[in-house]
C-alpha cells in the first residue's frame, strides 16, 4: 500500500469514524431496521461508485452476518467486530495506520458501520492489489489459510449469487469475475 493510499484510508477512516451510529441502535440495544438502512448505506459508500466492488462488500457482509455492535468470540480467542465481523487482530495494524489507540479503533469496528465497511473495503482491496486474483482476496480477507480461503470464496460465491443472481458473474461493466 502507498502511503499515499494509507493517509488516504487514514483520513477517511477518521472522518467516518466521527459519525455516530448510536441511531442504527434501538433503545433496547437491539438492530433496528434503521441499523440496515445505514449498512447498506456504508456499503455503498466504501464502494464508492464501483458496483463491483458493491456486491463484493455485500457478498462478504452476507457471509458474516454481523451487525453494529457485534463482537463474537472466536476458538482462537480473537473477536469479530461490527457488520462485515472484522477480525480483532487487524486492530493493532488500522491503529497503528491511524494513530489512534487500539480501544478506539475496536469500537469504531464494533459500533460504526461506515468505518467497518471502510475497513473491510481495505482489507479486501490490499489482498486483491496484492494478488491480483479476486477470489484470492475473497478468501485473504477471511483467513490466512489456503485451504479456509478456498472454502470461503465458495462461501461467498453462493452468497452473491442468491443476492444478485448467476448472471452477477457475466456482466461486462463488473469485476467480479476477475
Amino acid at each position: 500500500m502507498t502511503s499515499i493510499a494509507r493517509r488516504s484510508f487514514a483520513m477517511t477512516a477518521i472522518c467516518l469514524a466521527m459519525v455516530s451510529s448510536e441511531a442504527a441502535i434501538a433503545s433496547d440495544g437491539q438492530l433496528s431496521s434503521t441499523g440496515e438502512i445505514e449498512i447498506a448505506r456504508c456499503i455503498r459508500q466504501a464502494a464508492r461508485g464501483q458496483p463491483w466492488l458493491e456486491k463484493t462488500l455485500w457478498g462478504l457482509r452476507d457471509q458474516e452476518g454481523g451487525w453494529i455492535g457485534a463482537e463474537i468470540q472466536n476458538t482462537d480467542g480473537s473477536h469479530d467486530l461490527g457488520p462485515l465481523q472484522i477480525n480483532s487482530w487487524w486492530i493493532s495494524k488500522l491503529a497503528e495506520m491511524l494513530a489512534r489507540p487500539p480501544s478506539q479503533v475496536r469500537r469504531w469496528l464494533r459500533d460504526d458501520p461506515c468505518f467497518n465497511a471502510e475497513a473491510a473495503r481495505w482489507i479486501f482491496t490490499s489482498a486483491l492489489n496484492a494478488t491480483g486474483n479476486y477470489w484470492k482476496a475473497v478468501g485473504i480477507y477471511h483467513s490466512p489459510t489456503a485451504w479456509r480461503q478456498r472454502k470461503y470464496a465458495t462461501l461467498v460465491a453462493s452468497k452473491l449469487i442468491r443476492r444478485f443472481g448467476a448472471e452477477v458473474f457475466d456482466r461486462k461493466d463488473d469485476h467480479v469475475s476477475r
